[in-house]
């Protein structure tokens, strides 16, 4: 962490000497590549002032202490300094760990139904709209992409891109197996079941993340299923992609443009190859998509939602809220805020 700081710093002065340098402002793409560093480095920079503050407060107050008037402030005032820079520091540790290159990017979110039958489809519909509430809290944009809807309104599967800045680097913790305990609508003797929809969260892939080979691509089409009336009759809209090197399939049938669908299929293959090169690319992540997705069953969980109780557990942090109808409102900020610390302290101690 030392040498990292001692860089980050050296760094950082040099880019205040850079931005100093007249005539900069002649070359414009520079002049804006140096300020974006500049600002990336910024939080670093005030962070180390500050503990440099406390530090000069700790000791001021140090040589007060004796003093027959002042000593007992001068102790309050150094305990509050010691606070600060205990704190101060343990803000910088976390602004010194590498950053994912992902968490800026937009979010490709992808839920299906598991275990359960209709039930699990009907739960899965209603992870859809607690994400969807959710993106309107943080005025990000939401847009489905795919979705494959059963006679009952439930959701077999649904793909969405949600658009904001920072979406990836919340929504990063929801990807799991979420498991209901709740009275179905279709049970008359009212008896809790036990279903599953599984989440699975990617970094939304631009062209210059995954070049497609378009030999590599065999590409479909065929007439929309479902509901649409006598368009989907007449015209083969639907496309279906495969990848052949992994054998990624990916089925669009929602736009009636049989381009549009084309074009949504292949943002979700990038995406679903940018996720694979991210989880090969270290050993430690290798599987994290599989992992993450699971395969529906009611055991493999990362969270539970428990109807009757109004109870949510998130059993990778221990967290339990007694509120549930807010969370399923969109309320994930207590929840993400959580896994986001455990995830930091996690990393802190990997660090060291």
């Amino acid at each position: 962490m030392t040498d990292k700081l001692g860089a980050a710093m050296e760094r950082y002065r040099a880019l205040e000497s850079e931005l100093a340098l007249p005539g900069l402002y002649r070359e414009p793409d520079k002049m804006a590549r140096l300020l974006r560093e500049q600002k990336e480095l910024a939080p670093i920079a005030r962070a180390v002032d500050a503990i440099e503050a406390a530090r000069r407060r700790a000791g001021e107050a140090a040589e007060l202490l004796s003093h027959p008037e002042l000593g007992e402030l001068a102790q309050e005032e150094q305990n509050a300094a010691r606070a600060d820079i205990e704190r101060l520091t343990a803000q910088l540790q976390e602004l010194l760990l590498p950053r994912d290159p992902a968490d800026e990017k937009n979010v490709i979110l992808e839920i299906r139904g598991g275990t359960g039958g209709e039930e699990a489809a009907l739960f899965a519909s209603a992870l859809c709209r607690m994400y969807t509430m959710y993106a309107e809290r943080m005025r990000w944009k939401t847009e489905y992409l795919a979705q494959n809807i059963t006679e009952l309104g439930g959701v077999k599967e649904a793909i969405m891109l949600i658009s904001g800045k920072g979406a990836y680097s919340r929504l990063k913790y929801e990807g799991g197996v979420h498991r209901v305990q709740r009275v179905p609508e279709t049970e008359s003797s009212g008896r809790v079941h036990t279903s599953a929809a599984t989440v699975a969260v990617l970094p939304e892939a631009e062209d210059v993340d995954v070049e497609l080979d378009m030999g590599e691509l065999l590409i479909e089409t065929c007439r929309s299923s479902g509901a649409g009336g006598q368009h989907v009759n007449k015209t083969e809209s639907a496309v279906r992609v495969v990848h052949k090197p992994t054998g990624m399939v990916v089925e669009c049938q929602d736009e009636r443009s049989q381009h549009k669908n084309k074009e949504r299929a292949l943002k979700i293959l990038r995406s679903r190859l940018l996720e694979k090169a991210r989880t090969e690319s270290v050993a430690e992540r290798a599987g994290q998509r599989r992992s993450m997705v699971g395969s529906g069953d009611r055991s493999e969980r990362v969270r539970t939602y428990n109807f009757p109780q109004g109870r949510l557990t998130d059993h990778r942090v221990n967290l339990t809220l007694y509120r549930l109808d807010t969370v399923m409102d969109g309320a994930l900020d207590e929840i993400i805020a959580a896994l986001a610390s455990a995830d930091s302290a996690q990393r802190l101690a990997d660090a060291h």
